[in-house]
């Protein structure tokens, strides 16, 4: 479309859409999660608790991740930040790529006859585990955040419901704090000026927040008739015909 994702307005309208799908996600998975983490007090406790050390997880790794990309990768150019990968299709289909093999692994070892157990098999090493691989996907566009975190989960013996719920519990944490970073990155540079400038700014980016609602919740449902019916397989099959596609629009020269 000639726009550049790494542009802080543009980076606003990701995460802004990311938002509208962090709240079809909340009314997609509310019954799930009373039903799985909001039952008692001892269960919301240790729920609240794996979150928190997830997010750290994501947090540290994640950090971690950004500053070395911006320090080696960027160490030539002044006032460069790690969004500047988001304009790179050469790095977005190797990252669908490597989502699509994990995936794709995760599906095809799920009928292993592993041991689950009465909690979904989601302790503290899983729940860190999940949170780290979540920290590795924040700079890298089609990485897929969801399907890596719930393959990840898989792979470690969580139950594939479970790692789904978890999964994009983690994403409706994450998700605000983001926003206010890319809110605070738009004001400090000079695409904007002032309150007015910035609600303006926010117009279209609420009118795309809404359609990203309804079209998450159309793609929550596709995606857990996926996970649930035994065929997370072909979500990988996805990533990997997505990633071809991008190469090739890379090399005609987008």
């Amino acid at each position: 479309m000639g726009i550049d994702p790494s542009l802080p307005d543009m980076t606003l309208l990701l995460v802004m859409l990311h938002t509208g799908t962090m709240f079809a996600v909340i009314l997609y998975f509310w019954k799930q999660w009373r039903g799985a983490f909001f039952d008692s007090v001892p269960n919301l406790k240790r729920f609240a608790l794996l979150l928190f050390a997830a997010t750290a997880m994501t947090g540290i790794v994640g950090e971690a991740l950004v500053q070395a990309i911006e320090k080696l990768w960027f160490r030539k150019a002044p006032n460069t930040d790690v969004e500047q990968l988001f304009g790179h299709l050469e790095l977005i289909a190797p990252g669908l790529a490597l989502a699509g093999v994990l995936i794709l692994i995760a599906g095809l070892l799920e009928t292993r006859n592993v041991p689950i157990a009465d909690d979904g098999g989601l302790k503290m090493r899983q729940a860190s585990l999940i949170g780290a691989v979540q920290g590795l996907c924040l700079p890298f566009r089609g990485l897929s955040r969801s399907g890596t975190t719930i393959s990840t989960g898989m792979l470690a013996a969580v139950s594939k419901v479970r790692a789904e719920e978890f999964g994009f519990a983690l994403a409706v944490v994450l998700t605000p704090v983001v926003d206010v970073r890319e809110v605070l990155r738009l004001i400090r540079s000079d695409h904007i000026g002032g309150s007015a400038s910035l609600a303006s700014a926010m117009v279209p980016d609420l009118l795309g927040a809404f359609c990203a609602f309804l079209a998450g919740l159309l793609a929550l449902k596709w995606l857990s008739r996926w996970l649930e019916g035994g065929r997370w397989y072909l979500f990988g099959i996805y990533c990997l015909i997505a990633a071809g596609v991008v190469a090739v629009l890379h090399y005609a020269g987008y």
